[in-house]
């Protein structure tokens, strides 16, 4: 599928966290670039894409596309042969008020007005979709129950709800529905990539993904007394991207795809990163904190003690063959990523210091 040039492909959400990425790596290959952002007077989140069409001129077209509108990526979408949906919200759960309203409308509706459009362009060959991990599982405790305790891609997401991890649900949701829509019809075919927590640096300053503020409270020195023993499977922005572009290039590509380091990392193991390179960086913990005390304090944080339960201390395992394999991902060390996602979030706050 890389005729490069001769063809147009299409990215949602073009001004995001991994849709940026994902924009300037199809660039660099050669591609004439569709991309959707909400609204192009939103200088700030614009900006990054306005200056890779100053690099790249005459590759990469701005559309604006609302996920909740029916129709509105059709525009974008004309000519394209492979649409990679990445254009999704992810909020931290404090900041989620609604779940419904915050999450699944957005990803569910939103999933299917692209897949409306794709439907309505007879171009396109080939969707991609970014989905995550949580739609294979709910809390951790669930990957427990799996073969030798290892994250695979067989599995789908049966415990979360509305009102119990949203995001994850959300997400499920969405998946699922691109699914049957590629199960209706025979001309176009889904490939799902399934990252972790994505880290690594930010080509937009403005991104209000809540990957990029999930660590703040351990780079603000919140857990300076010492890290609380929770882990995340992690995936490099970059890898993800580079999922991406493998997913729609390769013929053979289907189903879904995890893009995970194949061990989890923890807080304390990000700290210890970082202070590899910031040794006085007093903010961050030297310790790990055992667990009693995050079962006594946590609520007052807002974690419930179910979910604590359900994540605390518990490590696994995450079985990333298929896209070694498959699509040829090369994982860099995790270091390199905590270090480029930290450096980032330095820079970010210098921006808005000035």
């Amino acid at each position: 599928m890389g005729e490069g040039s001769r063809t147009a492909v299409a990215v949602t959400g073009g001004s995001g966290f991994v849709g940026s990425h994902l924009v300037r790596r199809l660039l660099e290959r050669g591609h004439r670039v569709h991309t959707t952002v909400r609204s192009t007077a939103n200088t700030a989140k614009v900006r990054p894409l306005w200056e890779m069409q100053e690099i790249f001129p005459g590759q990469l077209s701005l559309f604006e596309a609302d996920l909740l509108v029916e129709g509105s990526f059709d525009e974008a979408l004309s000519g394209c042969r492979v649409v990679h949906h990445v254009a999704s919200p992810f909020f931290m759960p404090e900041k989620i008020k609604d779940g419904r309203r915050d999450m699944v409308e957005p990803a569910l509706l939103g999933t299917r007005n692209v897949l409306g459009g794709v439907e309505r362009t007879p171009t396109v060959e080939r969707v991609v979709l970014t989905s995550t991990v949580g739609t294979i599982f709910g809390d951790y405790a669930d990957v427990l129950a799996m073969d030798d305790q290892m994250l695979s891609e067989k599995y789908v997401n049966t415990t979360s709800t509305v009102e119990n991890n949203p995001y994850h649900y959300a997400k499920t949701l969405a998946e699922q529905a691109a699914r049957e829509a590629e199960a209706a019809q025979n001309r176009w075919r889904l490939v799902t990539v399934n990252p972790g927590l994505v880290l690594g640096p930010s080509l937009t300053p403005a991104s209000e993904s809540g990957s990029l503020f999930l660590l703040d409270e351990l780079f603000k020195g919140y857990f300076c007394y010492g890290a609380p023993d929770f882990s995340f499977t992690t995936a490099d922005v970059r890898e993800v991207a580079d999922a991406h572009i493998a997913a729609a290039e390769n013929p053979d590509a289907e189903g879904r795809y995890i893009v995970a380091a194949p061990t989890m990392t923890s807080f304390h193991d990000m700290a210890r990163i970082i202070r590899h390179r910031h040794p006085r960086d007093l903010r961050l913990p030297r310790t790990a904190l055992p667990h009693w005390p995050v079962r006594v304090l946590g609520p007052a944080f807002g974690l419930t003690q179910d979910y604590i339960g359900k994540h605390l201390g518990i490590r696994f395992r995450v079985d990333n063959g298929r896209s070694v394999r498959e699509l040829g991902i090369s994982y860099r060390p995790i270091e390199e990523t905590v270090l480029d996602h930290h450096e980032a979030w330095r820079n970010r706050r210098r921006a808005r210091s000035t």
